[in-house]
């Protein structure tokens, strides 16, 4: 089997919420020596990201999520078991603080970068969804992380974002964390604006940009 049929393989187990199946494609992956963040990215995040665009039409339900979400860490506990000891051995590649912003309940593209970003080698602490914007701050100083992550699925909680940067300003430690933001209204321009460092629209471009802050750390 080709590497785009095992990619085609996982997203369809996603789609088809079947955790036999993403396990399989998963196995198939490692067997055919495919990347195990090239497997997660080019085949089960698809599908998630159908799922999700379908629950935002109206066409899917949370526990049909739910659901998808287990058939996703199915494949993806067998994925980040393929990944070279010698890569997992490395200097953790740094702390990064996730969460989709206060007001918004949408966490399926969150998740994705989270999975990414620790198969990556970064220790990513989950705050969950709708975190309100004291929160991330408080956690972000007690945790002492060096990245801030946060998603906004509508344009309604994009504001959020700005708030996170502004109350760091107004904390006097806005030097000691880099803020990185996404989701679908949200735009560089737009990161640009409120005084943030990333920007990522997909999961894979979050851990480059990740990488890249925290070559600006010196790290």
């Amino acid at each position: 089997m080709g590497n785009e049929a095992i990619f085609q393989k996982l997203k369809t187990a996603i789609e088809e919420m079947d955790s036999d199946m993403a396990a399989e494609g998963a196995r198939e992956a490692v067997a055919a020596g495919i990347d195990p963040l090239t497997a997660i990215n080019e085949g089960l995040s698809l599908g998630m990201k159908t799922m999700s665009d379908l629950f935002d039409e109206g066409e899917m339900f949370v526990p049909q999520l739910v659901v998808a979400a287990q058939a996703f860490d199915a494949a993806v506990a067998i994925l980040k078991e393929a990944i070279p000891e010698e890569d997992k051995d490395k200097a953790n590649r740094g702390k990064v603080l996730i969460h989709t912003v206060q007001g918004d309940i949408h966490d399926i593209g969150k998740n994705i970068v989270k999975t990414m970003l620790s198969a990556s080698g970064f220790e990513v602490f989950d705050l969950g969804r709708d975190v309100p914007v004291e929160e991330v701050v408080t956690q972000a100083k007690k945790l002492k992380v060096d990245i801030i992550a946060g998603s906004a699925l509508m344009t309604t909680t994009m504001p959020s974002q700005r708030d996170i940067v502004s109350l760091l300003k107004e904390e006097g430690i806005r030097d000691q964390f880099k803020c990185m933001f996404g989701g679908a209204p949200v735009s560089p321009e737009w990161v640009e604006k409120i005084g943030a460092d990333a920007y990522a629209e997909t999961a894979s471009e979050a851990v480059t940009k990740a990488k890249e802050l925290m070559a600006q750390l010196g790290r």
